[in-house]
């Protein structure tokens, strides 16, 4: 499989951003719940031992390297992993 230039920086900035454990934990946990996502609230039961501004910031580094979709419900915002890009970019972390 031939990557775009486009293809290979998401690729690396993808890779970069999992190698941060909190932030694979995160992927590891949304992808059980990828039929309905999940709130930050929720989420921070799951990894307990960051700060929930913390917890927001490597949401935020997932977002945007594509790794994950967000949408707002009210005042709670729900997160889940964008199965394409992770199909394409790391499709173990979609395996149970």
């Amino acid at each position: 499989m031939a990557l775009t230039d486009a293809e290979m920086k998401q690729a690396v900035k993808i890779h970069k951003a999992l190698g941060e454990p909190t932030r694979f934990k995160i992927m590891q946990v949304l992808a059980k719940q990828q039929t309905t996502g999940m709130c930050c609230s929720k989420l921070r039961a799951y990894i307990e031992d960051v700060a929930v501004s913390t917890l927001s910031h490597h949401l935020k580094q997932l977002a945007e390297c594509g790794l994950i979709d967000f949408r707002k419900d009210g005042t709670y915002i729900y997160y889940r992993v964008n199965s394409e890009t992770a199909q394409k970019f790391i499709p173990y972390i979609l395996e149970d």
